[in-house]
């Protein structure tokens, strides 16, 4: 009876380096794959065709976009990102870059467009130096004249709510330049029924001033958004942080 010892030799390139195809594909998707952020993920997925295989599975980016907006970490949102074109990955590629309009051909046909939703959800996360100081899902009906005037505002805390922060309140105007570094907001809007995002904020604020009568800080992103292909019409979103006077404690509007 004859025996014979079988070994795996490592897949290796013509200089005799080991690649990353000699890696166990279960390594791979545990121990490697799961440590990325969504743009090195996504970058990985390019290199070959079973990095792709393993970079595109749903637990992957489900985690990623739980870690990268807390506010998508409920029951209701999992299931609703789960139903995108491509689950999860459709709802990263959506929601992290910022937003930009790029002008479509015009020979290109039209498509036919989804009803419009009878809600929009907003998932707003902000941190401070990389730590998350803020986190809400907030949803609105859009078939009220409410809805359809111009401007349309949203507030996510009532004007007498407030939330108690780690940030100290600035003491001049140097002191004021460090929100602008190191505050950061995300801001994205979710049509349920669409089954689309996007990211309205600016990320990093475009100016931080203080109210020369209340002594409030307050804190602006904003981003310009474009209408239908038919249409030359811009919109601006502006999305507004303002830090009570003197406290420890700050409160949102729109």
């Amino acid at each position: 009876m004859a025996c014979s010892n079988r070994s795996t030799i490592p897949a290796a390139d013509e200089s005799g380096a080991t690649t990353i195809s000699a890696i166990h594909s279960d390594v791979l998707q545990t121990h490697i794959l799961t440590r990325l952020d969504g743009p090195t993920l996504a970058s990985a997925s390019c290199v070959s065709s079973q990095l792709y295989s393993l970079s595109t599975q749903d637990n992957l980016w489900r985690d990623i976009c739980q870690a990268t907006w807390p506010s998508m970490d409920n029951p209701r949102m999992r299931n609703l990102i789960s139903t995108f074109p491509k689950g999860p990955r459709s709802f990263f590629s959506d929601s992290f870059p910022l937003l930009v309009s790029r002008p479509e051909p015009h020979d290109r046909p039209e498509q036919n467009p989804h009803p419009p939703p009878s809600e929009l959800i907003f998932a707003v996360d902000i941190y401070y130096r990389n730590k998350l100081i803020f986190s809400k899902l907030h949803e609105t009906e859009t078939l009220t004249s409410w809805f359809k005037y111009s401007p349309f505002r949203v507030d996510l805390l009532d004007p007498k709510d407030v939330v108690s922060t780690p940030i100290q309140y600035p003491d001049g105007e140097e002191s004021d330049r460090h929100l602008a570094d190191d505050l950061t907001l995300s801001w994205i809007v979710i049509d349920p029924t669409g089954k689309k995002a996007a990211n309205l904020s600016s990320w990093r604020p475009v100016w931080v001033k203080r109210h020369w009568l209340s002594g409030e800080i307050q804190v602006l992103y904003a981003s310009i958004l474009a209408g239908d292909r038919k249409s030359s019409e811009l919109a601006q979103c502006v999305i507004m942080v303002t830090f009570g006077s003197k406290t420890e404690e700050f409160h949102f509007r729109n």
